[in-house]
């Protein structure tokens, strides 16, 4: 690191937008920093799994939950809620959801260097 950076999500240098989300997207440095905004009823294997191609999500995610509830199950069975003040570490091979009526708002320093970008 060679120089302070200060990036925004206000400003964000990319948007992808899919099906009851978004994901808004800053690159720092040499790291890429996604903020995604899930909406009700949004679920990654009927929202983004179209587009990806895969059984199930492939990217590796670190995250920050920010607010509202989002439910992971990974491929091997194993189901759990990510809450307002959780952080996440997960590996690929998993699905995701919104839970209840709030959209879930996470803040991901790992996955978003090519997810739901169209291929």
């Amino acid at each position: 690191m060679k120089k302070a950076e200060v990036k925004n999500f206000g400003k964000p240098d990319e948007v992808r937008e899919f099906p009851k989300g978004k994901v808004e997207v800053v690159k720092i440095s040499c790291a890429t920093v996604g903020r995604a905004v899930l909406q009700p009823g949004w679920r990654w294997s009927t929202s983004l799994q179209p587009m990806a191609k895969t059984k199930s999500c492939e990217a590796p995610h670190f995250q920050y939950h920010i607010s509202g509830v989002l439910r992971i199950r990974m491929d091997d069975g194993t189901e759990f809620d990510c809450k307002p003040g959780d952080v996440s570490l997960l590996p690929p091979g998993h699905d995701a959801w919104v839970v209840g009526n709030e959209p879930a708002v996470v803040v991901d320093f790992q996955g978003m260097v090519d997810y739901a970008k169209s291929l």
